[in-house]
């Protein structure tokens, strides 16, 4: 049994739920870890590995994400043991049975994640009328389709840039894991001028030190297939992007890639954390203490958050990607402020921010709850 008590603290979690439906071969967890801000809204992420203590750190990671974005709305995440390329009768089956397990559970906002995408949702809509990440046809913002979630890491990335020593134009840079986030940030930074030299997916990783060419590498994708399977680079272990020479590094995968253990491998001068929860707290205060600068994941990629939130307000499309770009640039610029006067690691500023307005909303429930801040000696 995992050891889940050692999360709870003042903030959450509020609420964790097992869902079990033999009948569909359903196995899920749905952790609400703080509503003072609102409902939560957070992804349904399907894997054959998940965990409870997975979800918990997910949930968290989205409360943080959304009072830094400003929204109103708390963080919560479900997971769902299964593997995510299933045939889509089967992951039909499971996502509209976790659904009717959910559909009373009002303090979640189903939402898009690894695994699932805006047809999810829309199965998920049918059984509950709550999910956003949304098919166009019936109203709502595709995150996948717009990039969402990348475009705002390409504007954070441009923001970090001020306090680096080298420009975005020529800029060599790496993406791990690229699925939905990492081909649109890849899309966008080598719009500006950026150089992709390494990709990798599930399967394997490539490099090409003169560059890869992103728009052939999106079409391998998104017909089913790895870049492994591109021709012009060298082909290797997806875990040896860890080990390419560049100038950004992009996690865009799974939690917990870059540890204390292989932290030292990396060879690059910013990080910007496009998954969740990316990298251990650890492996960020390795990096911090090598002079490599780390812009957090709650800050980095909340651009999908932010577009759900608004699809849930009705907001249109443009709207949706001013706003991303205007949150996140603010709240990028606030977190390095703060990390240059303070001497602080980029993490805790982000925490210290995101808390303070999380905070002020609690002060308006008819619970306090405070002294959340955690420990980051």
């Amino acid at each position: 049994m995992e050891d889940i008590y050692k999360y709870v603290d003042d903030l959450g979690p509020l609420k964790i739920i097992y869902v079990h439906e033999p009948s569909v071969h359903l196995k899920a967890i749905l952790v609400i870890d703080n509503i003072a801000k609102g409902p939560s809204i957070g992804g349904v992420r399907m894997a054959t590995d998940v965990s409870t203590e997975e979800c918990i750190r997910l949930a968290r990671a989205m409360t943080l994400k959304n009072a830094a974005a400003g929204l109103a709305h708390g963080g919560g995440k479900a997971v769902v043991f299964g593997d995510p390329k299933m045939p889509a009768d089967d992951k039909e089956k499971l996502l509209r049975a976790l659904a009717q397990a959910l559909r009373n559970e009002d303090t979640y906002i189903f939402a898009p994640d690894m695994g699932t995408d805006e047809q999810c949702m829309a199965w998920v809509k049918d059984e509950t009328g709550r999910a956003v990440g949304l098919p166009k046809e019936i109203g709502g913002i595709p995150l996948d389709e717009i990039g969402a979630t990348g475009w705002g890491l390409s504007h954070v990335v441009e923001v970090a840039l001020q306090h680096c020593d080298f420009k975005l134009k020529g800029a060599r840079f790496v993406v791990q894991g690229f699925g939905a986030v990492g081909r649109n940030v890849s899309r966008f930074l080598t719009e500006k001028g950026a150089i992709l030299v390494a990709a990798a997916d599930s399967v394997g990783a490539i490099h090409n030190v003169d560059g890869l060419d992103v728009d052939a590498l999106c079409a391998l994708k998104q017909q089913g297939r790895s870049v492994a399977e591109y021709n012009d680079a060298k082909v290797m272990h997806r875990d040896d992007v860890i080990d390419v020479p560049c100038d950004i590094w992009i996690p865009a995968a799974r939690p917990d890639v870059i540890n204390e253990n292989n932290v030292d491998r990396l060879n690059t001068k910013l990080v910007v954390e496009g998954a969740n929860i990316p990298f251990t707290h650890g492996a960020e205060k390795i990096l911090h203490v090598k002079g490599i600068l780390c812009i957090p994941d709650f800050i980095a990629n909340a651009g999908g958050v932010i577009c759900a939130a608004m699809e849930y307000q009705g907001a249109c499309q443009a709207a949706a990607l001013q706003s991303i770009e205007d949150k996140l640039r603010r709240n990028t610029s606030q977190v390095l402020d703060a990390v240059r006067h303070k001497q602080i690691l980029p993490r805790q500023a982000a925490t210290e921010m995101a808390l303070e307005r999380l905070n002020k909303a609690m002060s308006f429930r008819r619970f306090s709850l405070f002294s959340c801040a955690p420990d980051f000696r």
